[in-house]
């Protein structure tokens, strides 16, 4: 398939783009500094590209088979570039009409879980406190996404740990795996590259966790 990746340098957008390369896929890396991409390989493209500016980012998504977005605030004084870089992104894929776009949000952005011990649902409580501004602007995104006629998917981990792929993690369309704390971000990205083509994920949220 024919892949763009936004968000490229971070911790999910690198692991996107090394496992899409390594599954054979062609894959365009939108980024703002290409000395902070890490990756190489056969079938990548680096693109440095304006992500305030719809019409700059249309070459990027033209004609791809999907979109795959790792954008998100490094820290609280950045809550709300989230949802003011995906606007930009959703504008440049209608513009070229292309449909499938997944993202990473978080957990506590979706339901609590049906059954979830009163201990898990304070400890989501608290966090959404504590990073309320960084939540915000994920709720923000995906409803900019609700609102799109793209075909989204809005992939929500827990605490996120530096660990390699194992492939083996629990999803929940629409909700969030019972007890779920810990994600690997190259699990992570696993998960969003098997969900391009799983109908099942298409307009949801999807809790992801060991």
């Amino acid at each position: 398939m024919k892949l763009t990746v936004f968000g490229a340098t971070g911790g999910i957008g690198q692991e996107i783009v090394r496992q899409a390369l390594a599954s054979g896929h062609q894959v365009t890396a939108v980024v703002r500094d290409p000395a902070r991409l890490s990756v190489t390989g056969a079938g990548l493209e680096v693109l440095r590209a304006d992500l305030t500016d719809p019409e700059a980012l249309r070459p990027a998504v033209r004609g791809r088979d999907a979109v795959l977005s790792g954008l998100g605030a490094r820290s609280r004084k950045d809550a709300g570039v989230t949802t003011r870089l995906t606007r930009t992104v959703l504008g440049a894929m209608r513009a070229e009409d292309v449909r499938r776009l997944l993202v990473v949000s978080a957990g506590p952005v979706g339901p609590d879980p049906e059954g979830a011990s009163f201990a898990d649902r304070a400890a989501r409580a608290l966090i959404s406190v504590i990073l309320k501004d960084v939540y915000a602007d994920l709720r923000g995104m995906e409803g900019e996404l609700a609102r799109s006629d793209t075909d989204w998917t809005a992939v929500r981990p827990p605490r996120l740990r530096n660990k390699p792929v194992t492939g083996s993690y629990r999803t929940a369309v629409g909700s969030f795996p019972l007890g779920g704390r810990f994600i690997a971000r190259a699990d992570v990205a696993h998960a969003m590259l098997a969900m391009i083509t799983d109908t099942g994920t298409v307009k949801q949220g999807v809790g992801i966790a060991y």
